[in-house]
């Protein structure tokens, strides 16, 4: 996928590959924009207690800091929009301060889909997307975590060209 050319890490992606992507950094953007509940567990996972034992502190410190946190995963979300092809298929082509960009907005994505879709430290991917498939091929958990492997599989090929910038 990415691939390290001279200062840039360039990926190449067809129009399904773009649409998804637009679609996951664009509910993710929806997520932080649309009245953010931090009662949902998606939300907990991106914006964690600092201080879980000590709630009055944990407040505090989201008072101070949320807003900048929350700016910042929008505006990574956002490098993938302005990076991505408007339609069709294209070329990508990232800078270090955009590859960084991208690799946190990734994480963000993976990290509000693998609360979704209950993924844990010991989740085995390819069992859980066989059992998946098993139960109802046409199912959109199949779907799902066919884009979480994805995404992982991007951000993977995204740092290892990364290393290699200049």
């Amino acid at each position: 996928m990415f691939r390290r050319n001279g200062s840039q890490c360039v990926a190449t992606f067809a129009v399904d590959e773009v649409r998804v992507l637009r679609k996951v950094a664009g509910e993710v953007v929806g997520l932080l924009t649309d009245g953010m509940d931090h009662t949902d567990p998606v939300v907990g996972r991106l914006f964690p207690d600092i201080y879980p034992d000590r709630p009055d502190d944990s407040d505090e410190f989201r008072l101070y800091t949320e807003g900048d946190l929350k700016t910042g995963k929008i505006d990574q979300a956002g490098a993938i929009l302005a990076a991505l092809p408007d339609e069709g298929e294209g070329e990508v082509r990232l800078d270090g301060e955009a590859a960084e960009a991208w690799l946190r907005a990734i994480n963000d994505a993976r990290l509000a889909m693998g609360t979704r879709l209950d993924i844990q430290a010991d989740t085995d991917l390819g069992e859980e997307l066989d059992e998946a498939v098993l139960r109802d091929p046409g199912s959109s958990r199949v779907f799902q975590l066919s884009v979480y492997a994805y995404l992982g599989y991007l951000q993977e090929s995204l740092l290892n060209a990364l290393p290699e910038i200049e």
